[in-house]
């Protein structure tokens, strides 16, 4: 037996309503039909997979995100932004360009939840519009091993997907 893959993603949140309008402002994902589990729960659709938010009184942690690609990162970063959501707490800087030319970016949601938006080649932004955007290297050195890695590693074709366009 060996995992296929990711199913789900669940996180709480201590409002419901102002998270689920978050993930779909911010994200564009979609409320679909959820299972009742005698609290509030709301699913939404993200890409072929499904976030699941619960309203709970859990604390929620600091450092814990998980990561989504998104089709347009000026889209994404100009609705963080506005809702002054990109977060410099937890990994130093809002925005950042890995050393193979991936960027990440942090931002929270409204309970506080961490979470990390992929863009696979920096060379498809225009960086004026990323003030935020800084380089890892001038957070933190990289050995062979840091220079080597990349979050797109087994999808390269993503790179050059993006350059197509």
């Amino acid at each position: 037996m060996k995992v296929t893959g990711f199913n789900h993603l669940s996180i709480g949140t201590r409002n419901l309503a102002e998270s689920v309008r978050f993930y779909e402002t911010v994200l564009g994902m979609q409320t679909i039909p959820s299972y009742n589990f005698g609290f509030k729960t709301k699913y939404l659709r993200c890409g072929d997979l499904q976030l699941h938010i619960f309203e709970l009184e859990d604390q929620v942690p600091f450092y814990q995100h998980f990561a989504v690609d998104v089709d347009d990162f000026h889209a994404a970063y100009d609705a963080a932004k506005a809702m002054g959501v990109l977060d410099s707490t937890a990994f130093r800087n809002p925005v950042n360009e890995l050393p193979d030319g991936c960027v990440q970016m942090y931002l929270r949601d409204p309970a506080g939840n961490l979470i990390e938006i992929d863009w696979p080649d920096v060379e498809t932004l225009d960086r004026s519009r990323i003030p935020e955007m800084k380089l890892l290297t001038e957070f933190a050195e990289q050995n062979e091993e840091g220079l080597a890695a990349s979050l797109y590693l087994d999808r390269p074709h993503l790179k050059a997907a993006r350059r197509a366009r």
